[in-house]
Parts: structure tokens; sequence; C-alpha cells
């Protein structure tokens, strides 16, 4: 599955966190030999106060036994130069006094801070299952489609976020949809899950691709506040070399032809889903032709508003027109390291990205579609829908010379 190659990502974090862990396990042992050696090559045992730094540095770090461990190690050391050097009596028991009393404090701290610990850990264990069950793996191989998913929230605890997307084969072809909820946090996640329920059961169920938009538009109209809203590309292949695009305010997708990249403008922009009540627009059926090894990119908002240090954003075109492949997961993975190195790490917003390609099929060459192939479009795409995106003499040529950004 695409979205195993993710937690490749993850492991050099996982060796620098442990390689992190193992050192500052260690600073409470250097720490006291540290005061040890201060405190014979002086002469002055007044170092010996800084022995309770150990204890309590090692209750960041260590279990409240581990932490018990270092400070009778501390009394111990403090105790045996105490009474070698001759340190009065009264002042040495103060000195230890105080390192036992540290190490029950940090010992107390400790524990509070594992607790804490396995709480966090539970809560990310449902944040996965959430993850899991609301993002869905998606498959290498989706119908006709090789496909590649890199997913980023902004909330990197969390491991989820108000980013959405969901590729699924259905009786009327490959379907899929990219979104961004509008706010973060757990309404935004509350939203996601609605939008993708929804879209799931209609994209089964809907024979037209705007019909499966419309499910989605009432049922947010029935559960969103007048404020929220929700935008999407909607896309659906119903049929060979014809690709179905239904804009709902979202970023364009891009499409990869050759060596170009095409931003496929909608030519009437909708407004995002939830809001047609306020508008009363309606969306539109984007249609273009989609041959062997063209790709198609959709990508939330998270990506292209990305910046650096110097405010610029992300130039996304730009970089998928070098870092384009016949491998979408080769692909996504130059981009998301590239994303990231541009924003120094972390994403202030969710980022997702979603690349689609049509693999020429092995030992044929694609036929050229008539536009009155029947069974072609759904039942509302009539051919005056098409002829507003390519022309009629357009349609005949089967070209993208009609296409809203074709270069």
């Amino acid at each position: 599955m695409s979205q195993a190659r993710d937690h490749q990502h993850h492991w050099p974090r996982a060796a620098a966190h442990f390689a992190a862990a193992h050192f500052a396990a260690t600073v409470p042992i250097l720490i006291i030999v540290a005061a040890v050696l201060l405190a014979l090559l002086t002469g002055a045992m007044s170092w010996l106060t800084l022995l309770a730094v150990a204890p309590a540095l090692a209750a960041a770090t260590s279990r409240p036994l581990g932490v018990l461990r270092t400070g009778f190690l501390a009394v111990a050391l403090g105790a045996t130069l105490g009474a070698w050097h001759g340190v009065p009596g009264r002042e040495l028991a103060i000195v230890l006094s105080a390192l036992v009393a540290v190490t029950l404090a940090s010992s107390l701290a400790g524990a509070l801070r594992e607790r804490r610990e396995q709480v966090l850990a539970a809560v990310r264990s449902v944040a996965e299952a959430a993850q899991h069950a609301l993002l869905k793996p998606v498959p290498a191989t989706v119908g006709e489609f090789e496909v590649a998913v890199r997913y980023s929230a902004a909330a990197a605890e969390a491991r989820i976020g108000g980013d959405l997307y969901a590729l699924l084969p259905t009786p009327y072809g490959v379907r899929l949809i990219v979104g961004d909820v509008r706010g973060k946090g757990l309404p935004a996640v509350s939203t996601a899950a609605l939008v993708l329920g929804v879209f799931r059961e209609a994209a089964y169920d809907e024979p037209d691709l705007l019909d499966v938009v419309g499910r989605i538009e009432r049922s947010l109209a029935r559960n969103l506040g007048s404020d929220d809203f929700v935008t999407a590309v909607v896309a659906g292949y119903p049929a060979t070399g014809r690709m179905e695009i239904v804009n709902c305010g979202h970023a364009p997708p891009l499409l990869v032809r050759g060596s170009g990249v095409t931003a496929l403008e909608p030519v009437h922009p909708a407004p995002p889903l939830g809001l047609r009540a306020l508008t009363g627009e309606t969306p539109s059926l984007q249609v273009l032709p989609f041959a062997d090894g063209d790709q198609l990119l959709l990508y939330t908002d998270g990506v292209i508003e990305a910046r650096n240090d110097g405010r610029e954003f992300y130039p996304l075109v730009e970089r998928v027109t070098r870092h384009a492949s016949d491998e979408p997961a080769r692909t996504l993975d130059a981009l998301h390291e590239e994303l990231l190195a541009h924003v120094g790490g972390r994403l202030h917003d969710d980022a997702a990205l979603l690349l689609l390609r049509k693999p020429a099929a092995s030992g044929t060459v694609p036929a050229r579609r008539s536009a009155e192939a029947p069974g072609a479009l759904g039942s509302r795409t009539s051919r005056r829908a098409e002829e507003i995106l390519f022309g009629p003499d357009d349609l005949a040529a089967g070209g993208l010379a009609g296409c809203p950004g074709s270069g």
C-alpha cells in the first residue's frame, strides 16, 4: 500500500528520538561524575551540592526506580567523600538530607510524568485508530490507476487533521475526493468524517458524479453551522480516456501530461460544500481527456500555502515539473520531502497530496475515443456540457484545446 511507504519516513525520526532519550538518561550520571571530580580536584566539598541536580534531572527521563537509584548513588558518594575529607557532621547531614529530599520529590515527579506518558500513548493509539478508520489506506493500484498518497497533519502528535481524501472503485468507475475542512481540531475531524462517510456511500449509489456532490452538500447543510464549509474536488473516471471533475471552491488539480503541468481551473467556479444555500450557485461538471501516461495530482491548501523563512510560498507547479516520474510514489516522496525542507521540518497546516497515474497498457495502443460513444458520461452530462469545455471541433478531435488552464 502506498501509505505503508509513509512509515519509512518515521524511522529516522524514531532513531533520532531513541538516541536523544538514551543520551538524556546518561546525563544524570555524568553530572554525578563531574561533581565528584570537581570535589576531588579542588578539595572543596561545596561541589557536592551539585549532586542534587542528578536525581532532579533523572525525573525527566527515568522511571521512579531509576530516579531512586540515581539519588542513592549521589547520597552514597556524597557521604563517602564528606567523611573522607572530614566535613563536619552537621554540614554533611544537611547536604545528605537535601539529597534525600530532592531524590524523593524527583521520584514522585517521575511517577507523575510516567502516568501522563501512558495517558498520552493511549490518546495516540486512539488517534491512529481514528486515522485508519477515517483516512483508510489507499492501495498502490486502484482499478486502472497507480496511486500514491502523502498526508501530514499540522498537529504531529494528533496524527490527524481536517484534510480528507478517499479513492475507491465503484460500479461507475474509480472515484475520488480530496478536501479541506474549515477550521482545525476535533470539529474539523468530525466534519471530515461526515464528508467521507457520505462520499463512500454516494459514490457507489449515484451514477452521476454531480449527484454524489449533491448528496454531500445536502448532508453538510443539515449538519454544519452557517460559517462552516468544506472545499473539495470530486473526480471520477467513468469510461476509458475520460476524466470528470467537480471543483467546489478547492485548489485546481494539476494534470501532468508528458513534461508539461496544467492547472485545471474550473470554467464555472462553484462555492465550497455547505455554502450552496447562501450563493444559489451549483457546481458544474468538468470533462477532459485522460490518456495512458497522464497523471492527476490533487492537493490541499496546506501544500501551496506553506511558507519558508522568507515568507515565500511553496512553488508546487514548478516542483511537480521537476520531480514528475512514472512512479507516483517516488514523485510524492520527492515533493513531500522538499515541502518539509521548505518549511523547516514542521508544517503549520494540514497537507495532503494524492497522485494517480494511468499506466500504458502493455502491448496495446490506446484507441481514440469517439465523442459520441454511448455511456461515456453520466445522465446529466450532455454533449452541450462537453462543448462548454472543448468546443464542437475539439470534441471530434479528442483534444485538450478547450480545457481550462491548458497550455
